[in-house]
């Protein structure tokens, strides 16, 4: 029994999407991982062949359609092999922010721009001083009459450089209790007092634009804010269930994609190498591997079957984000070791692979505080 129904519908935007990434992206993955940057152009082009936010209503520009239009969309992006173009990002963990807590002025203002590429999305929460915690988060966001004026700093934004607008989480100085501080606000890219810092040089993920932010009496209208003030914790908190499993699902596609390539590899090996088939260690390898691929990607598939319909899953989601990203790098790393010296050269696919991999037990929560959730629920 299928756990989700992809329609023909889905099939058919599928075939167009992987028509569209062999033109417009895959053949420039290389140089965009070279000079550490993909162009922003590329949003553009993907926002007008109809492949940001596809389920956002009709009425805003968007094709209403469901999140399997998602999974369609980062699963064949996850099998290019690349992370620098990270549309999940902007499509189903930012902009689903301004679509449930925004205006009906901020989501028409705004929510078109998100579907055409006119308007790309990035979410600055992370502080030099502040991870996971985000009721620790120092940003100062002061209400003056009709402005609001924001000072602090960011960093290790994803979308840093290429984004247009900024949710932004910022704290009320003048209120103690920390989690009825946070306010959620909508920051444009050329505001005053706004500044794109370094983009900055990481392990992996290297064509993505990872970014410090800088706020210094940065104003913005109150209109700008995004919902009502103080209840930014509880806005971060509701969303992180689809973030969550939007990692899950990205981190059990790419290591769908490494198993493949190393099954791949073990069948027709180069010339000269070992058959890697004739060994029971390397089939025993395989098998376990494969098993782990398909035990987690049946999880999060239920896990998003239920999401969809409104369930209550942040336990299963936290058991989710954090053992898929743990298999991502443990499938990598045995694949790498069964193919010996090959995986120690950068034309080898799964060395990308295994770099871009690290970061996915950190972000959107790192998996101490997904086991530290857990342990909550079980004992609550």
């Amino acid at each position: 029994m299928e756990i989700l129904h992809f329609t023909e519908q889905h099939e058919a935007y599928r075939n167009r999407f992987q028509d569209f990434l062999q033109k417009v992206v895959t053949p420039f993955i290389d140089d965009w991982e070279r000079d550490h940057m993909h162009p922003k152009s590329v949003w553009k082009k993907m926002g007008a062949a109809g492949f940001l936010c596809p389920w956002v209503a009709t009425e805003y520009g968007g094709m209403g359609g469901d999140l399997l239009y998602s999974m369609v969309i980062n699963r064949e992006l996850a099998r290019t092999n690349h992370t620098g173009l990270i549309v999940y990002l902007h499509s189903d963990i930012v902009v689903p922010y301004l679509a449930t807590f925004g205006t009906e002025a901020q989501k028409k203002k705004f929510l078109p721009g998100c579907i055409t590429g006119d308007v790309i999305m990035a979410v600055a929460m992370t502080e030099p001083d502040t991870g996971s915690d985000i009721a620790a988060i120092t940003t100062t966001a002061v209400e003056e009459g009709d402005e609001v004026v924001i000072n602090g700093s960011k960093t290790f934004i994803s979308i840093g450089q290429n984004c247009d607008l900024v949710v932004v989480a910022a704290r009320d100085p003048s209120v103690a209790n920390p989690y009825q501080a946070l306010s959620l606000y909508l920051v444009e890219d050329g505001t005053p007092g706004f500044s794109k810092g370094n983009k900055i040089d990481k392990m992996g993920m290297h064509s993505q634009d990872t970014s410090e932010l800088f706020f210094h009496n940065c104003r913005i209208p109150l209109s700008n804010r995004l919902g009502e003030k103080g209840q930014g914790f509880l806005q971060l908190m509701q969303k992180l269930q689809q973030e969550r499993l939007m990692v899950a699902l990205q981190a059990v596609d790419s290591a769908e994609f490494a198993l493949d390539w190393i099954v791949d590899r073990c069948k027709h090996p180069p010339a000269a190498s070992a058959d890697l088939l004739q060994s029971q260690a390397v089939q025993f390898a395989l098998a376990e591997m494969a098993t782990e691929v398909k035990i987690g990607k049946t999880f999060v598939y239920k896990l998003i079957a239920d999401h969809m319909e409104k369930k209550d899953v942040v336990q299963e989601t936290s058991m989710a984000k954090y053992w898929t990203t743990d298999l991502l790098k443990r499938t990598v790393g045995r694949g790498l070791d069964l193919i010996g010296a090959e995986g120690t050269r950068e034309s080898c696919p799964i060395v990308r692979t295994w770099r871009d991999a690290q970061i996915y037990s950190i972000f959107a929560g790192t998996n101490e505080i997904m086991k530290t959730i857990i342990a909550k629920q079980m004992f609550k």
